[in-house]
């Protein structure tokens, strides 16, 4: 075996053979694979090979987009037969909200380009005449483009693809161990030898969590068991390929909560198990005896699947079985990939939790291939990024979202819908009394959260729909409170991280693309990818001389910390602390807020002693060193008060006082989702992303060019010269019975023009302000569009930034 390498592949499924053929097209042919067995061995020699194109996400779907297009060329390019079936997919709505999903969807296929229809009940029967009594069809979405590939064909295929252009490819070696050399380089310890690279991609499958405890990491996925049945010859579909008819799509009927499709001359029924059935494997580690192996049929555990279907597709219960191949694929929380850096380790990434590693093989290998090679993403990967999960994805944690999110893969599935499994996990003090005031709890970053209030006599409990629902009522209360009183807002799993030192204030200003505040002072702040894409965006305090404070969306804790990490100085000279546990936040904003908080603390809150973006430390009620920042998301008059957590319970009842003769209300997550699109704030990983450069995301006012260099300045100054073709502007949109949620098209004169990034109702203003990504042609006042929403075509417009107080008096107040 040889001993060096750029990068090494660990892994030879489909995703590890993609990711090797995609370094190899960039230029790296130094580069090698290591394969424990041979390979296929693992999960892909018995995937079903589907490849399903749905997602509502743009970023998901250009994704998928871009693995067919690979697997499409595989065949020119390598002479290799790959076993691709274009013969669309069908998906049957038999509900309102079935169909209300996939109305939803299609104002985003568009966008990412693919081809879909909503198609009737009749036209769906000629596509499947097979499917003869379903009788509570409403429509079908239709996939014309969508197939089914020979996964151990197209996982040669890109081997062969990798070899030719000089990738080594090692099989029968087993990685063992691995350590970190003094000059930065990897050692990969195999039973065939020791092997020296640059750079470790983790591609393990069903391995993966044995794999990560080897780097010291805990990877957030385990395998779970799926089955499959191919039928023995069916005379319906033997007639259809006598006649030459095309082959009927891949089937899905939320009736039978599973996928069929022609096999050969027969049918293969994959139907998904709910979460009581579901068996996880290798919890513990795959056994030494495991390799190219199946395991037993489970049969009861789908029974109710198999009655339905042979109900609705009578020709599925009048032959017989040929096989039963059922096996274990990873799965993760959310149904998405792992994929990206590895935390805490240089160079190190992850390609793990593939939950279909056939669909995701060649999206995988061309994007986390061109972060390696050049550095950054030209497509926002940041829902696959292995750091959305932090520290609390521990193993139990993931054992029980995993059953729940494979358990319920086929259920109607909602806008911002938070799923019970594993929950209330990280709660803070205020927890209690918050449930017992009506809160009604999300989760951010393994945080219980409240989304909104129910009033007395209201159930304290969600109410999920594509649609507007009565929740919307009490959310306009509190934004009114807000508005017109005092609102108090738990937000303890905002990330907080100290950054102190000598060296500190000359490795953030290299960092940022803002000045750094002065000392008292609190600005917006961006850290920004080579591209100039906006990786970050902190609100940034100087406490004191050499001594700052840095608060983040929740979600990037693990992946904030993480970038900053790497970024630190070998010399000692900054010291990063992650406190986002140690200190809780509650942010008190409104006209009154002012009148609530000064008789609790001897801080001057005036505006000539305490001004707009000031920060002061000090005792609130019986709190000690209490941060107050006088900053907000919801763009009226406030404080956010940053507090060591055991004063918690103590403050939030001081302040619940105080606040009762002013009108107080307790405000959720929904209420300040339209609190800051009435004041044009942009949201990280939505209007903001590593893909949109800080111009695109209209971030002009907190970028300094001349400040001296950033991470990003180079890309921003090309930009700027060779001029910025899209913005990110505000709209408003005619709307009634349902809202722009993201990713919407955006047209204009009836043809695509741009999209949403994100959007809502705007209660204090009676309609949808959302943000769209237009051509700079049209983002200017006044400019007519229309947007899709629930397949119905809505008017809008582009309006000037910050229709509520567009001159931020009230925040001045």
């Amino acid at each position: 075996m040889q001993t060096h390498a750029r990068a090494v592949v660990i892994g030879g499924g489909c995703v590890g053979a993609a990711i090797l053929y995609g370094l190899t097209r960039r230029g790296w042919t130094d580069v090698a694979l290591l394969e424990r067995t041979q390979l296929t061995a693992g999960s892909t020699w018995h995937a079903a090979g589907l490849i399903p194109s749905y997602a509502r996400s743009i970023n998901i779907g250009r994704m998928i987009a871009k693995t067919i297009e690979i697997y499409e060329g595989l065949e020119a390019e390598t002479g290799q037969h790959v076993g691709w079936h274009k013969c669309g997919q069908l998906r049957i709505a038999n509900t309102r909200d079935r169909l209300d999903e996939y109305k939803s969807y299609m104002s985003v296929a568009a966008v990412q380009g693919i081809r879909a229809e909503l198609v009737t009940p009749e036209e769906a029967r000629a596509l499947w005449p097979l499917l003869e009594n379903n009788t509570d069809m409403l429509a079908a979405l239709y996939h014309p483009d969508d197939g089914h590939i020979a996964p151990a064909d197209v996982t040669q295929a890109m081997a062969k693809g990798a070899r030719d252009r000089g990738a080594k490819i090692h099989l029968n070696t087993e990685v063992k161990g691995f350590e970190r050399l003094a000059g930065g380089e990897w050692k990969i310890i195999t039973n065939n030898g020791e092997i020296v690279c640059e750079h470790v991609i983790s591609a393990t499958g069903n391995y993966a969590r044995q794999t990560g405890a080897m780097l010291g990491l805990e990877i957030p996925a385990i395998p779970i068991l799926h089955q499959y049945w191919i039928t023995d010859a069916v005379p319906e579909v033997m007639e259809r390929k006598r006649q030459g008819l095309p082959e009927m799509p891949i089937l899905r009927d939320e009736g039978f909560e599973g996928y069929l499709r022609e096999e050969g001359d027969g049918l293969m029924f994959g139907p998904y198990e709910k979460t009581e059935h579901l068996k996880l494997f290798a919890e513990n580690g795959v056994p030494e005896w495991f390799g190219a192996d199946l395991v037993e049929e489970d049969f009861d555990a789908v029974a109710w699947n198999w009655e339905r279907a042979m109900e609705l597709v009578p020709s599925l219960g009048r032959v017989g079985i040929k096989a039963n191949v059922r096996g274990p694929f990873q799965m993760t929380a959310d149904e998405l990939p792992l994929v990206g850096p590895a935390w805490g380790l240089e160079n190190v990434w992850i390609a793990e939790g593939v939950p279909g590693g056939i669909l995701w093989g060649g999206a995988i290998g061309y994007y986390l291939s061109e972060r390696i090679v050049e550095g950054a993403n030209s497509l926002d990967t940041s829902e696959l990024d292995p750091r959305r999960f932090g520290n609390y994805a521990n193993k139990e944690w993931t054992r029980q979202k995993v059953r729940e999110s494979w358990g319920t893969h086929a259920e109607l599935h909602y806008p911002g819908q938070d799923m019970p499994a594993a929950r209330p996990q990280k709660t803070a003090p205020s927890y209690d009394i918050l449930t017992r005031r009506g809160a009604v709890w999300g989760v951010l970053n393994g945080w219980e959260m409240p989304n909104w209030f129910a009033p007395d006599g209201v159930e304290p409990r969600d109410q999920y729909s594509w649609r507007w629902t009565q929740k919307g009522h009490y959310v306009a209360d509190e934004v009114r409170a807000v508005r017109t009183a005092v609102g108090l807002v738990e937000m303890t799993p905002m990330t907080k991280f100290e950054v102190s030192g000598p060296g500190a204030e000359a490795w953030l200003d290299g960092i940022l693309a803002n000045r750094l505040p002065k000392i008292g002072r609190v600005n917006l702040s961006h850290h920004l990818t080579k591209n100039g894409g906006v990786q970050a965006e902190y609100v940034v305090s100087r406490l004191e001389d050499g001594t700052f404070y840095l608060i983040s969306t929740p979600r990037a804790e693990r992946w904030n910390f993480d970038d900053l990490s790497k970024l630190l100085p070998k010399d000692g000279s900054v010291e990063l602390r992650n406190v986002t546990d140690e200190r809780g936040c509650f942010t008190v904003v409104g006209p009154k807020a002012r009148e609530v908080l000064q008789g609790l603390t001897e801080i001057d809150l005036s505006n000539e002693a305490f001004p707009w973006f000031g920060v002061k430390s000090g005792t609130v009620g019986l709190a000690s060193d209490v941060r107050l920042l006088r900053v907000n998301y919801e763009g009226e008059l406030g404080w956010e008060l940053y507090h060591p957590l055991p004063y918690q319970r103590h403050l939030l009842e001081a302040l619940l006082a105080a606040g009762e003769p002013h009108g107080l209300r307790l405000v959720g997550l929904h209420a300040l989702e339209s609190l800051r699109l009435e004041k044009s704030y942009r949201a990280m990983y939505r209007d903001m992303n590593p893909e949109l450069t800080a111009w695109e995301s209209s971030l002009d006012r907190f970028i300094r060019l001349d400040k001296g260099d950033f991470i990003g300045r180079a890309a921003l100054l090309r930009q700027h010269q060779d001029g910025v073709k899209r913005r990110s502007v505000t709209i408003t949109i005619d709307t009634d019975g349902a809202s722009s949620l993201i990713h919407e098209g955006v047209y204009h004169g009836g043809r695509l023009a741009g999209r949403i990034t994100s959007g809502g109702y705007a209660y204090t203003l009676g309609h949808d302000v959302a943000f769209a990504l237009l051509p700079v042609e049209l983002g200017v006042p006044g400019t007519e569009l229309e947007v899709p929403i629930l397949g119905e075509t809505r008017k809008a417009r582009v309006i000037a930034e910050s229709p509520y107080d567009p001159q931020a008096l009230r925040g001045r107040m």
